[in-house]
């Protein structure tokens, strides 16, 4: 089959190979016949070293497909069922799993980091995150396979599975925002739009945009931005809407210059969310006097704080009422073999999610 592989940390592209095999379903996992794959910035963020990629390895983790086959043990899927594919699946018996909290499990995606997914001429490969969407085939443990319905577009399916997630998850499951709250998002690429979409069905009141890409700004009003500015323009907007601070700040970027900003215009006893993954080597300052006497939260929303058996349906029903819109944030449908230029696209204004659609 095909699929697009990265060789080295820091390449700029990525070869595509026709020889590629997938390696198992083994016991417990499912094999997937992939039908589109969204290209995330932590795909890039993993070419670049932000993020730590075992290679050579095939990318993606933002998918949809149908299933193939199962491995011995996986009675709840057949061949043909239709999935979204969950990413951080939940082993169900470590102790994050114990305490409720699927969304800190970290035992199949760690297995990513040492057990091979695939083989090209007689070489193992890894798969992002375990997974490996930028090929025709995949292979997941059964939890990170979530039945949907049929009628379920693939590219909606696969956007459902990481970026609305996230940015829908980071509002709703880790902020909790009620109607009537003030929220800020930095940073409006696809996780960014998703957050102020589920802001907007959260009740929010304001709902401020921020990012460098003024192109970006008009997306966001479109999908429920009551306010926009650049980074430079938000102390002054915070000044005249709401003086005391938003109730909860996102930093989808998450760097130091945007946590510290998110601490800035949050209000004493509000809520900083970082919802973006930054850089391992990046750190932020912080005082105990200001932590302690601001009296403000930051919280850590890895995945949207979610459990993707109970969310995917949610929020694919709230797609299929017409109260969330998935197709409107697709503004590339691009080929596998053009999984570089999607990539090298990412940084532009007018891309807020590419799908890769597989035949």
């Amino acid at each position: 089959m095909r699929a697009a592989i990265l060789h080295t940390i820091g390449d700029e592209k990525l070869e595509l190979r026709d020889d590629v095999e997938v390696l198992g379903p083994g016991p417990g996992e499912v094999r997937i016949k992939v039908r589109a794959s969204g290209v995330c910035h932590s795909d890039l963020s993993a070419i670049q070293g932000g993020l730590p990629q075992p290679v050579p390895a095939v990318l993606g983790h933002e998918a949809a497909g149908d299933v193939i086959s199962v491995g011995d043990g996986v009675d709840d899927l057949s061949a043909g069922d239709r999935v979204a594919v969950n990413w951080l699946p939940a082993c169900g018996s470590c102790t994050h799993c114990r305490r409720n909290e699927p969304y800190l499990c970290m035992t199949h995606v760690m297995a990513g980091y040492v057990i091979p997914r695939f083989t090209a001429g007689g070489q193992e490969i890894f798969g992002m995150a375990g997974c490996g969407s930028f090929a025709e085939e995949m292979v997941v443990p059964r939890a990170g396979a979530v039945r949907i319905d049929d009628d379920v577009p693939y590219e909606v399916a696969a956007l459902v599975g990481c970026g609305v997630t996230t940015g829908v998850g980071a509002v709703i499951n880790t902020a909790g925002v009620r109607p009537g709250d003030t929220v800020v998002v930095i940073g409006c690429g696809g996780v960014g739009i998703a957050a102020i979409q589920g802001a907007r069905l959260a009740g929010a009141a304001v709902i401020v945009a921020v990012d460098t890409v003024p192109a970006r700004h008009d997306a966001a009003r479109r999908f429920g931005a009551t306010h926009t500015a650049g980074p430079d323009e938000l102390s002054d907007l915070q000044m005249e809407v709401v003086p005391e601070g938003f109730d909860h700040a996102f930093d989808v970027v998450a760097v130091p210059q945007t946590l510290r900003t998110a601490w800035a215009v949050c209000r004493r006893g509000g809520s900083v969310i970082v919802v973006g993954a930054g850089r391992v080597e990046h750190q932020v300052e912080f005082s105990p006097f200001e932590l302690l006497f601001e009296g403000k939260r930051i919280l850590p929303s890895l995945y949207g704080s979610a459990e993707p058996h109970r969310d995917f349906p949610r929020l694919l029903a709230l797609w299929r009422a017409g109260r969330l819109d998935i197709e409107g944030m697709i503004s590339r449908r691009l080929r596998l073999d053009q999984v570089g230029e999607a990539l090298a696209a990412l940084g532009s204004g007018d891309v807020i999610r590419q799908v890769i659609i597989t035949p």
